[in-house]
């Protein structure tokens, strides 16, 4: 794995159109691994869009040749053989790959990954963490720590969370790669397009994001995430009351007579 050149650029870079924030991990020399100053500068970039009404979706995406290498394995050694770190060093980067993640799934606004090239091991668990995702035909994508001994543990937890176990335990105990249809057919992608098209697809599904009420798509992808895992009685009682609070607000009222008098909604920014 080859080192980044140029320490003085910026690890993330952002872009925002359109109500569209477009977040590009800028390390193309180690397949943009998840260093630990990678993860704190797409943390803190996701921070600053959480308070941005601006921002109604997000693209995450990678410079170079890959979307995301996972975690920068030279640093991984560092960390087990330095003098002051050992294992809570490493415990310490892959809390903070945890915070990472569940920063994510907390933002307000929908995250969609736009892959291209490979996507393995945590660049796969980023993938299953964000809330859709784009694929260029050529992608590839694996949990392939297994095939030097390391078995993809943390990123385990993304993955069985989109796809079905037994394919999420071969690939974890086989190292193999997905292609990306074999991806969007076990439900880690939502769609796979042209790889000359996935800049303009990844959009495209943004902009019909960016369209619907801000209000009603940061409720709903709270309420999304709240209810995964709770028993059926529980995620009703909950969502229940998500809808109740949906109801209640204005600008649902003025989409819905929107609707009955067909007409389009007169709704803020």
């Amino acid at each position: 794995m080859t080192m980044r050149s140029d320490t003085t650029a910026p690890l993330v870079t952002r872009h925002d159109a359109a109500h569209v924030a477009t977040l590009t991990l800028q390390s193309p020399g180690n397949l943009n691994a998840l260093s630990t100053a990678m993860m704190t500068a797409l943390h803190a970039t996701l921070d600053t869009i959480a308070k941005d009404p601006t921002v109604r979706v997000v693209i995450l995406r990678g410079a170079g040749r890959a979307f995301c290498a996972g975690h920068d394995l030279r640093e991984l050694l560092t960390l087990r053989d330095g003098p002051d770190t050992g294992a809570a060093g490493l415990k310490a980067l892959f809390d903070r790959c945890t915070a990472l993640m569940t920063r994510i799934q907390s933002l307000p606004q929908p995250v969609i990954a736009q892959v291209h090239g490979l996507a393995t091991a945590a660049g796969c668990q980023l993938v299953a963490t964000c809330d859709m995702a784009v694929a260029g035909d050529a992608a590839r994508f694996g949990v392939n720590g297994v095939n030097i001994g390391l078995f993809c543990a943390t990123p385990m937890v993304a993955l069985t969370r989109n796809m079905p176990a037994k394919l999420a335990f071969e690939l974890l105990t086989t190292g193999r790669f997905l292609t990306a249809a074999e991806a969007r057919d076990g439900g880690l992608v939502n769609r796979v397009v042209p790889d000359g098209d996935l800049d303009a697809a990844t959009r495209t599904l943004a902009d019909t994001i960016a369209t619907k009420l801000p209000a009603a798509v940061r409720i709903g992808k709270q309420a999304f995430h709240a209810q995964i895992g709770l028993p059926t009685a529980a995620a009703y009682a909950l969502t229940g009351d998500v809808m109740v609070a949906n109801m209640a607000r204005d600008d649902t009222t003025e989409g819905i007579d929107a609707f009955l008098a067909k007409r389009a909604p007169d709704w803020p920014g």
